[in-house]
């Protein structure tokens, strides 16, 4: 991922998460919100992006649920200006495992995503491919990864306004 759009989808973060509703709409960034998803667009050359926050967090150690302080966790999907394919990723909100990947669930069907330091991604731009179209048939997505200190999180995003939003964003990045 280049450095200009680990930038953005900070912005982004920061954005949707700082103190709420109230500073993901005052945005100068973002240029829809579609149900639970919002669309962002940045930058020359121009960069989109479609970005939810989790609808529930489980986090566990050892069997047992145990609170954990985390940062952003944000799944999205991005366009470059010129690049038709949406790529997927997701932060966790702290480092992955090392050599951990996470596993993403949409019904029954389940992607592994590399990871490093605290992002995740596929692994190629035919898996984006083939998630993005899970996604838009789906009605949630489970995220599950390992923290660097042995906590397995589950985060649940909702795909509700999923479809609108990742299309909205690869149009405005034609």
């Amino acid at each position: 991922m280049t450095s200009r759009i680990a930038r953005g989808l900070c912005i982004a973060a920061l954005s949707l998460t700082a103190t709420g509703a109230a500073v993901a709409q005052e945005s100068t960034n973002r240029v829809a919100a579609n149900t639970d998803w919002s669309v962002f667009v940045e930058g020359d050359p121009q960069e989109c992006w479609s970005v939810s926050k989790p609808k529930q967090t489980v986090n566990t150690k050892d069997g047992r649920s145990v609170a954990v302080r985390r940062g952003d966790i944000l799944l999205f999907v991005s366009y470059r200006s010129g690049n038709g394919t949406g790529e997927v990723s997701f932060t966790g909100g702290y480092p992955f495992a090392d050599g951990s990947t996470v596993t993403l669930s949409i019904g029954e069907t389940e992607f592994q995503l590399f990871t490093d330091g605290e992002w995740a991604w596929s692994a190629s731009p035919e898996d984006d491919t083939k998630i993005v179209n899970a996604m838009k048939g789906g009605a949630n997505a489970v995220l599950v990864g390992n923290s660097s200190r042995g906590t397995r999180t589950e985060d649940t995003f909702s795909l509700m306004g999923f479809t609108a939003a990742v299309e909205d964003a690869g149009k405005r990045c034609e």
